[in-house]
């Protein structure tokens, strides 16, 4: 067996629940704390109340979509003049990220740009970020256990990572309480992404035996539960689907990604589209032109064929999967690229910027550009 390694977060509570350890967990590392959160969460505000009960001085910063480059160096500055001792973030995939960021840079002596991939210079931080707590409100992005942060910069038409191996929580705590009742549209736009993230790691070239173990037992059980909860509520589901969105942040980390998010990161950052539908409606496509290319390859099939008998369990149909994907996708209401601004006239640009994504570097096959625009051309 070839060696690996697997960097994950100092600790994960898993179950409903679990939510109720945050403020003491908190509290044990420090009595200044920065609370990042959305504004739709109400355990945010049992946090902050709880925390102010026991004793601690709590900045709370709201966080408005996907972190910007401008306001993560408010938010940085913001905890910086509170004197933040741990920061613990709640909310969404974007939330977390400013909260990961936002532990990381406080102690840098370098701005943001020094550290930022591709826009920036990419150096490694100088110094160990403060403690960070993180506690999804949605099952999606599994950024709870990822060690990067995912920063948009609009003039640039970008999104690029702060990424470095200390940025992983010292604590990921996993409620699946805190995800019951969200929008349908949320639920499927991070369903789908959360089942994009076990899939493209099982499939990627940097697979290895442990993420292999924790895709298997993923990739069935988040599809189950996302058709489920396109029907209706169902707590168990929550369940299934924040552990898949955990899985998904586990295996990404140690085994990277693929033309989805190769393809998602640079459409995200010129149309500002939600990142889950983009990854929901690249998927279908993105599997057809991996199998294809396995095939001219010679390569084994048996992952594809795997993952193929997932989705048809799954969904509920036989044939072609990337077909019975894409029509379920679209009975339950995902919109189409062109729906989310992309033009036919900007696909060859976007094909060439994506093929420079880090998340590329994991895909199982190399994909031309000719391949690369037809992706992009079947899913507008």
């Amino acid at each position: 067996m070839t060696g690996f390694d697997f960097l994950t977060v100092g600790r994960i509570a898993f179950g409903r629940g679990r939510a109720a350890e945050a403020a003491a967990a908190v509290r044990a590392h420090g009595g200044r704390v920065v609370l990042v959160r959305g504004g739709s969460v109400a355990f945010a505000d049992r946090l902050a109340e709880d925390l102010r009960a026991g004793g601690a001085e709590v900045v709370e910063i709201r966080a408005k979509g996907e972190p910007t480059l401008p306001q993560l160096e408010a938010a940085v500055a913001q905890a910086r003049e509170a004197g933040a001792e741990v920061v613990v973030a709640v909310g969404g995939g974007s939330v977390l990220d400013l909260g990961k960021a936002v532990a990381a840079l406080v102690p840098a002596p370098r701005g943001a740009l020094a550290h930022l991939e591709v826009v920036g210079e990419g150096r490694p931080l100088e110094a160990p970020p403060l403690p960070f707590i993180a506690l999804p409100s949605t099952a999606g992005t599994g950024a709870e256990v990822t060690k990067n942060a995912v920063i948009a910069l609009p003039d640039h038409g970008r999104k690029v990572s702060l990424r470095d191996d200390r940025m992983l929580a010292d604590l990921a705590i996993v409620d699946p309480a805190l995800t019951d009742d969200a929008p349908r549209a949320v639920t499927l736009a991070s369903g789908l992404d959360a089942v994009t993230q076990v899939i493209e790691p099982y499939l990627s070239r940097r697979a290895n035996p442990l993420t292999d173990a924790i895709c298997r037992a993923a990739i069935p059980r988040g599809l189950q539960a996302l058709a489920r909860l396109m029907q209706g509520e169902d707590p168990a589901a929550r369940g299934d689907l924040a552990f898949t969105s955990l899985a998904g942040g586990l295996a990404l980390a140690n085994a990277g990604l693929g033309a989805v998010h190769g393809f998602a990161g640079v459409l995200g950052g010129r149309t500002g589209a939600a990142h889950g539908a983009l990854c929901g409606r690249l998927l279908p496509e993105v599997l057809r032109a991996n199998r294809a290319a396995a095939g001219r390859a010679g390569a084994d099939l048996s992952r594809y064929d795997e993952v193929e008998g997932w989705l048809r369990a799954a969904l509920g149909g036989a044939g072609d999967a990337p077909d019975l994907l894409a029509a379920r996708i679209d009975g339950w209401g995902l919109p189409r690229l062109g729906a989310m601004g992309v033009t036919a006239d900007a696909i060859p640009e976007l094909a060439a910027e994506s093929r420079t994504s880090s998340s590329m570097k994991g895909n199982p096959h190399d994909l031309d550009d000719a391949t690369l625009c037809a992706i992009l051309e079947r899913s507008l």
